[in-house]
């Protein structure tokens, strides 16, 4: 009974690790316009995509001046780390593909009037989050709260 308690608090430990450092996941944002991610490490890899200012952007690895990312749609591919920044940014990732936008919010919580709406891949400056809410500013100037399950960032 003892040896199962023992590996039951060891598997445990390993897990809680495994959760804990999975959720501490680097992340960056794109700190310029027209920023290439590529195939690989270096500008004789091809062009995958081109992002825009403060795309959020999750690190998978690195190598040398490079960076292989992810982004919320599962894409992966290098950015040269000079283009990239710590600032947090959100990203809506809801309504694909459809006429929806969701609520951008005077406060945290839905009993708070809508100031603006937004649709899917309309990225946000992160400047503050508590109790499951984001309150973002868009490059119009628009400063308002989104409900965090809506977004996809830091």
């Amino acid at each position: 009974m003892r040896h199962m308690k023992y590996t039951f608090l060891v598997l445990t430990s390993i897990l809680t690790l495994f959760i804990s450092s999975s959720c501490l996941a680097e992340m960056l944002s794109v700190s310029g316009d027209n920023v290439n991610l590529r195939s690989g490490p270096g500008t004789k890899y091809q062009v995958k995509w081109e992002y825009g200012k403060g795309f959020p952007l999750k690190v998978i690895d690195k190598k040398g001046d490079w960076v292989k990312v992810q982004d919320f749609e599962n894409d992966r591919g290098w950015i040269y780390k000079p283009l990239l920044s710590p600032k947090g940014h959100l990203i809506v990732k809801v309504f694909k593909n459809k006429n929806k936008r969701i609520n951008i919010r005077s406060g945290p919580g839905t009993r708070y009037r809508v100031v603006g709406k937004a649709y899917y891949g309309v990225v946000f400056e992160t400047l503050e989050q508590k109790n499951g809410w984001a309150k973002v500013k868009h490059e119009t100037g628009l400063v308002g709260w989104i409900k965090r399950t809506l977004v996809w960032g830091f």
